[in-house]
């Protein structure tokens, strides 16, 4: 385990990364003692330095939640990270000039009508907690060279994070979502298709398992935020031009423009 002073140089790194659109040799290459307990203070490091920049905290997130995305990463556990209002995108996506190496992956996402604090929180009290219910893609990007992650590395930049873009929300009534199904499209050609299941059984799963995880450290979700629940498709690469079309039955439908 590293010490307050190392895990502060880590998350200054990272932080200078993500601003100069560099990539940095992965945490444990140079450290094989490096933990997830260390990564979780990297990231809050990183946090604490966007604020003071002015962000603002809008929600978290729970990434590698499916089979599919941890075969492609090597990662066989869910990692969580942090949202700010700068990383919120509306239908375009600046690729070009504000991410090193970014790929698309289609979820869903919530927004909270109540908190939720673990630990014990289960999927049943997830669900109760939503207010409504969004298709979403995240741009993840990660400022680790050549995705070289472990869970450790992923953690403490910040779950990989880059952007998101949300649809329109959607009460949850008694949809299934576990059932509802995500068919992609990029460049007008299909892409992939997966089911809500694909996030930890359940999207609800995805968000106890979040809360659970962060409440160890005493935070919370709370009631306003936005909270990403994982992919339901591999990750595709973007650049400049790319278009990306999601369509999630009764959930409605998500499109992104990359620039």
């Amino acid at each position: 385990m590293a010490d307050a002073r190392q895990r502060e140089a880590w998350g200054d790194e990272l932080h200078a990364a993500l601003l100069a659109r560099t990539a940095v040799a992965p945490l444990t290459e140079r450290d094989p003692d490096v933990t997830v307990e260390d990564a979780y203070h990297v990231s809050r490091r990183i946090l604490a330095l966007r604020e003071a920049r002015g962000e603002r905290l809008v929600g978290k997130k729970i990434g590698v939640t499916s089979p599919a995305v941890q075969q492609m990463l090597g990662v066989f556990e869910p990692d969580f990270g942090y949202l700010t209002d700068a990383m919120h995108r509306h239908g375009q996506v600046p690729v070009s000039t504000e991410l090193i190496q970014p790929r698309a992956e289609g979820e869903i996402a919530f927004v909270l009508a109540h908190d939720l604090q673990g630990p014990g929180v289960t999927r049943a009290q997830a669900r109760a907690a939503v207010a409504t219910a969004h298709p979403c893609f995240e741009i993840v990007d990660s400022r680790i060279e050549g995705w070289r992650i472990r869970i450790q590395d992923t953690v403490a930049d910040n779950a990989s994070s880059g952007q998101f873009v949300l649809g329109d929300g959607v009460p949850l009534g008694d949809l299934d979502l576990d059932a509802v199904e995500m068919v992609v499209h990029k460049n007008g050609a299909f892409l992939s298709r997966g089911l809500g299941s694909a996030a930890l059984g359940s999207p609800f799963e995805a968000v106890a398992w979040l809360a659970n995880t962060l409440g160890r450290y005493g935070i919370p979700l709370r009631a306003g935020e936005i909270i990403l629940s994982g992919s339901l498709v591999p990750l595709e690469p973007v650049v400049a031009g790319d278009r990306m079309h999601a369509d999630l039955g009764p959930l409605g439908t998500l499109t992104v423009e990359f620039t």
